[in-house]
């Protein structure tokens, strides 16, 4: 299973925090963040998974 958006086709990516110790930057990890993705029906009836601003999109041409 993809971690994607099915209507518009978010996905994952990389995001990075710079942390300041002493003046200087201290290298930090990166991380990956998910969008978040859950199981709706498409007025078609079809189930698949969507992130919740594409949710609320479709909430709102209902």
């Amino acid at each position: 299973m993809a971690k994607e958006c099915a209507i518009c086709g978010k996905k994952s990516g990389m995001v990075g925090k710079l942390v300041k110790l002493r003046g200087k930057y201290n290298p930090t990890g990166k991380k990956r963040k998910y969008p978040n993705l859950q199981w709706t029906r498409l007025p078609s009836g079809k189930r698949v998974l969507a992130c919740t601003k594409c949710i609320k999109r479709l909430a709102k041409t209902k």
